[in-house]
């Protein structure tokens, strides 16, 4: 309203029950977008019957459903700007799925969905949600300016609501704005007639964007839309006959289609594409439609930490052509991503931070959001899933591991060259790849943003899949001499699973670990599995579990654990997983101290025989909070050859609640770390409990840490350096048992006391590359040569 600084401003009314002779509600109409209504959207319009400009800074236009329940609640639209003398002030509110013409330019937006029949406005001095719900009691509020009931609104001014309101009649004020603060007299019902500030109609070719031929475009481009930040400019407004080309429909999960404009700008900031968001109703249009597009620009935020997409949302589409050429797709390579990751706001958000796309590879993403993109020629980085999802990357040569993969090995800088691939084709069958298989030829589609990975391409041509034959890996068995000793997460298994799931998880052990000596198991489940009904019991998980490895040419093991307290270590609801310690009892012999519980701590002490526990098998100090909803770990002593082991089999809390690390806060927030360090910290006052006892007590700690080999975690658990990280000693391209998002990690370990100094140790891929996984950890193995490390002191 460049014309508003010559006049000056108003002061605000006393009160609605004084009529006004300045600003008033003109009109208001409830019926856009419904059935036989010619306008698409819901308006109400103000108008300034004084002689001096009406500042609406601080304002808002609220709306009250008709008959008010005691649950109903003030809907707020905020104003800003002024009405000049004589003029209106638009403020358009919900949009629906009918209608043809669009309003035109708005001076306010909301989206409040007003009903067409009965309803009540009020024009607010502030911008707080109204609570009265009767004509009295808001006659009495000095903030509300006018106020407008119609239909048989219960909240109105005067003798009665304004009547005659429908699906094709607003009520409006005579042109003079008279107000008696009479509603029933001061309204006429018609032909909805919404002026905006520049006096501008429905196509009266305004120049703004709105008016205009239907088939014209709007002033507004989508670059325009989409900015240079991560946020758009145009957030929570109405923007008209947006022109550009379908490049892609998604007709399942969130619907909708992309358009790109063909005729982008010079700035390589602001992206040439945005997604049209549908919501219930399957999109209509077709790849190569060129359309205009008119509906309201939202950021949509797929979780709470997550970046946002850029939609146009309740859209009306006009299509003007089909079959056109696509704009050419922008290549995806290792020229073209940088290597930095993304910038930081010293843990904020860096939304509102100018992008700097030739800078971070996370902008330059940004830049693209919804654009066709390409690349060729792919490795598989992150097998498929479930879901018709895999990882690939555009940087061949990006920390790649052993076996094709891209090794995750800092919080400094993650890989920049992964990049989900998901398919638009819902009549194909997705591929089933694995890491370093190859999606070779060309890959192409529009770039989007989700919660889970980030940044992903929607292909609407998906390369060809190339085997390239990623096999399961054996180890080798343990010598006479060695003692084995493994951990394996078995991913919530209970006896209720099939028995597929325990033939192929057994096989893993009898085959794959070639029959180790003792094995740590992490999430075994109760009885019952998930069914919530006080069971804590293992016996026949374990039954099941024992017999199919036996099946699979294993030997006869037996196991020891604790039940934990019902609900009380966290996991599947009613799952109650837990460690159990399995063992081979031909090869090694388990020391039963008996007593240890679910809240009974196990310690170490000195007798005439040597160092024992209390408890055999026993917990490390339950009841301390850093346990809390958690599992609690696992403590047992065992004799091989003559030689005395203790085995601590954890499972610490996941990372569930962690930003993501292509988020909006940067750096992201690792809240779950403080208790795992809390946990790290407990196992490592125990184990230097019994080296204190015992310095050359042969301690080996394993299991699902949830934390990478460079995390505060493990570096609490090597403190004095009691432990050592056995991942550390493997090639850097072999440091991996689990694959997320593309990303080749360490979550598994085993670490050992210093007086295990002769082993040999492995980390066997079965599961984390490949998309048929019996679970999606891989276990691990270590093989210990007690007659060449330091002899046990008995004191």
């Amino acid at each position: 309203m460049g014309a508003a600084g010559a006049f000056a401003f108003t002061a605000l009314p006393a009160a609605h029950a004084t009529p006004s002779a300045s600003a008033v509600i003109a009109e208001v109409y409830g019926g856009g977008g419904n059935s036989g209504a010619t306008l698409t959207r819901d308006f109400v319009e103000l108008g300034n019957a004084g002689s001096t400009a009406y500042d609406l800074s601080g304002y808002s236009v609220q709306y009250l459903p008709g008959s008010p329940s005691s649950g109903s609640t003030w809907q707020v639209t905020a104003l800003t700007g002024a009405i000049a003398p004589g003029a209106r002030y638009l403020v358009g509110e919900g949009t629906g799925s009918g209608g043809t013409t669009a309003l035109p330019t708005t001076d306010a937006s909301g989206s409040i969905a007003m009903s067409a029949t009965t309803g009540t406005i009020a024009l607010v001095s502030g911008t707080t949600a109204l609570t009265c719900k009767t004509a009295a009691d808001c006659a009495a509020d000095p903030s509300i300016v006018d106020l407008t009931g119609y239909g048989t609104a219960v909240v109105r001014e005067g003798s009665g609501p304004a009547t005659g309101a429908s699906n094709t009649a607003s009520v409006a004020r005579a042109g003079s704005l008279a107000d008696t603060d009479d509603n029933a007299a001061d309204f006429t019902a018609g032909t909805p007639s919404p002026v905006n500030s520049a006096g501008q109609t429905p196509g009266s070719g305004d120049g703004g964007g709105d008016g205009g031929s239907p088939t014209d475009p709007g002033t507004v481009r989508v670059h325009d839309i989409q900015g240079t930040t991560r946020l758009s400019p145009y957030s929570g407004q109405t923007v008209t006959r947006v022109p550009g080309i379908v490049t892609g429909v998604r007709t399942s999960g969130s619907l909708g289609y992309w358009i790109q404009d063909p005729t982008p700008d010079t700035d390589p900031r602001t992206s040439e594409a945005v997604f049209v968001y549908t919501g219930s109703t399957k999109p209509t249009v077709a790849v190569g439609d060129s359309v205009l597009v008119t509906g309201k620009v939202s950021e949509y935020y797929p979780s709470s930490t997550s970046q946002s997409n850029t939609e146009i949302t309740g859209p009306t589409t006009t299509v003007l052509s089909s079959g056109n050429a696509l704009p050419d797709a922008v290549t995806l390579d290792a020229t073209s991503v940088p290597d930095a990751y993304i910038p930081t706001a010293s843990g904020g958000s860096i939304e509102s931070l100018p992008l700097q796309p030739t800078v971070y590879a996370q902008d330059f993403f940004e830049s693209l959001e919804g654009m066709r993109v390409t690349f060729s020629d792919a490795r598989v980085v992150g097998a498929s899933d479930a879901y018709g999802e895999l990882w690939v990357t555009v940087k061949p040569d990006e920390n790649a591991t052993a076996r094709g993969g891209t090794l995750y090995s800092s919080y400094d800088q993650p890989n920049t060259g992964r990049i989900e691939v998901m398919s638009l084709d819902t009549t194909s069958t997705f591929p089933a790849a694995n890491v370093g298989d190859e999606l070779s030829g060309v890959t192409t589609g529009p770039l989007d943003y989700s919660t889970y990975g980030g940044y992903n391409v929607q292909a609407t041509q998906l390369g060809t899949l190339v085997d390239n034959g990623l096999k399961q890996e054996v180890t080798r068995r343990q010598k006479k001499d060695e003692l084995a000793v493994a951990t394996y997460n078995v991913e919530n298994l209970d006896a209720l699973d099939t028995q597929e799931k325990f033939d192929r998880l057994a096989e893993g052990v009898a085959v794959n670990l070639n029959s180790p000596d003792i094995v740590a198991l992490e999430e075994i489940q109760d009885d019952n599995g998930a069914t919530n009904d006080g069971t804590v019991t293992a016996e026949a998980t374990l039954k099941r579990f024992t017999d199919a490895v036996r099946a699979a040419g294993g030997p006869v093991y037996k196991w020891r654990y604790i039940s934990p307290t019902n609900d009380a270590d966290g996991g599947e609801p009613g799952g109650n997983i837990r460690q159990v310690f399995l063992f081979n009892p031909k090869r090694v012999s388990f020391t039963d101290h008996p007593g240890g519980d679910a809240t009974t701590a196990t310690s170490v002490v000195k007798t005439r025989k040597g160092v024992e526990l209390t408890y055999s098998p026993g917990r490390i100090d339950p009841t301390d909070a850093a346990w809390e909803d958690s599992r609690k770990p696992l403590v047992g002593e065992f004799t091989f050859q003559g030689e005395q082991v203790f085995v601590v089999a954890n499972h610490f809390i996941s990372k569930g609640g962690d930003q993501p690390i292509h988020g909006r806060y940067q750096p992201p927030a690792r809240s779950s770390e403080t208790q795992r360090a809390a946990q790290a910290a407990e196992v490592n006052t125990f184990v230097k409990s019994l080296l204190a006892a015992d310095r050359n007590a042969k301690a080996i700690v394993l299991g699902d840490l949830n934390d990478y080999e460079f995390s505060q975690t493990v570096t609490t658990l090597m403190a004095d350096k009691v432990l050592t990280p056995l991942i550390t000693t493997l090639p850097a391209a072999e440091r991996y048992t689990y694959v997320y998002d593309g990303n080749s990690q360490t979550l598994d370990h085993i670490l050992t006391s210093p007086a295990v100094t002769s082993f040999n140790y492995d980390v066997v891929h079965i599961n984390a590359e490949f998309a048929d996984q019996a679970s999606d950890h891989d276990p691990q193995i270590v093989r210990i040569d007690l007659s060449k490390c330091g002899r046990h002191w008995h004191g």
